[in-house]
């Protein structure tokens, strides 16, 4: 199915209904966790973060005011926190070992009251030479576990993040907020249009296909390296809320959100039909290859978010259908979980590629 540019007008209509909530971390998703040593004894508790005692806003380098605010704790128990928070470090970033990170501080911890999640943020500083990074301590919602570990395992990015108990830790996800690229780098003249559009496409059939959805342009970032010939491009989601929730079929595919129009008008300029597709088709047999050296433990996910419900029955039902019609597979008719569907989604690619119609969904085109 090609979409001619001029029915780009109407993506406004794809945003949220209604606000996600959040799903408990089900037993089946804790044992996956615990098997594949995602769940670990961890020092700090979201609920410990959450008993500050003074926030400030915080601002931008121009002077702005943003959503978060840094937050101040018990001078009692400062010293102890801090600690804490380098042992997390720590544990994802060198699995645990601190002895490498005696010189590294909490140089601030700041907090987001804004989303689903409503995260910290811990800014950690080295103190030879004032290199910063930063992590995430939030709510463990199942919807965004299971978000993750499908990036991890399906996309080419490979994610840092550990769970305990209620409380979910993940590492920064570094790039171009994709807001900010578009406004400041679509256009440059160091960035070959190609490359960008080529990226785009495979962004987009990978969000359709594990069904990651609200992939507006503030939800992901873009990473541009330096190469011997021009800058090379790869876009990240950074999150991962909307994993398997709506029942729209187009809020899992990035070229239908107004945000994004910029970004799909740039592939219908820079790529034709018979190019999309073959971008589209090399992201579909990626994802089958690294699902294939996974396969158990794809399998044993897919498991355990079959028997989860993370979305109302009737958006199951209403993705179900549109899958269905879009791909003109009744297989999809069967599936009761938005597990199931994602299931039923690479099967379906494996089925295609085994010589069955071609999947016609040609994205940003």
């Amino acid at each position: 199915m090609t979409h001619h540019p001029g029915r780009l007008a109407g993506m406004d209509a794809l945003r949220p209904q209604l606000k996600k909530p959040s799903f408990p971390i089900s037993e089946g998703l804790r044992a996956y966790l615990r098997r594949y040593r995602r769940e670990r004894a961890l020092p700090i508790t979201y609920e410990r973060l959450r008993r500050f005692s003074e926030a400030a806003p915080l601002v931008d380098a121009a002077g702005k005011t943003t959503l978060w605010e840094s937050v101040v704790y018990d001078r009692l128990d400062m010293e102890s926190l801090n600690e804490d928070l380098k042992q997390v470090y720590a544990s994802i970033r060198v699995d645990g070992d601190l002895s490498v990170m005696r010189h590294l501080y909490v140089d601030r911890v700041d907090f987001c009251a804004f989303g689903n999640s409503a995260p910290f943020r811990i800014r950690i500083v080295n103190a030879f030479n004032d290199n910063a990074d930063y992590y995430y301590v939030k709510r463990a919602d199942a919807s965004r576990v299971y978000g993750l570990e499908l990036e991890h395992l399906l996309s080419p990015n490979r994610l840092n993040y550990l769970t305990c108990g209620s409380t979910l830790v993940e590492e920064h996800i570094a790039g171009l907020p994709g807001d900010v690229f578009i406004n400041r780098w679509l256009d440059n003249p160091e960035l070959r249009p190609i490359r960008i559009a080529k990226e785009l496409v495979k962004f987009n059939e990978r969000c359709f296909v594990r069904l990651l959805g609200d992939m507006r342009s503030y939800n992901f970032v873009v990473v541009v390296t330096p190469d011997f010939e021009s800058a090379q491009v790869r876009i990240r989601a950074m999150d991962f809320d909307q994993q398997s929730y709506e029942g729209r079929m187009n809020f899992y595919r990035p070229q239908f959100f107004l945000d994004n129009q910029p970004l799909a008008l740039f592939c219908v300029q820079h790529l034709n039909v018979d190019s999309a597709r073959q971008y589209q088709r090399e992201e579909q047999v990626l994802m089958l290859q690294r699902a294939a050296i996974i396969e158990d433990r794809l399998a044993m996910l897919l498991d355990a978010m079959s028997g989860d419900a993370l979305a109302p029955d009737e958006n199951v039902r209403i993705l179900r259908e549109s899958l269905a019609q879009h791909y003109d597979r009744s297989e999809f008719l069967t599936c009761r979980s938005m597990g199931s569907l994602v299931r039923e989604s690479l099967a379906t690619l494996r089925v295609r590629m085994n010589g069955q119609p071609r999947v016609d969904a040609v994205a940003f085109d």
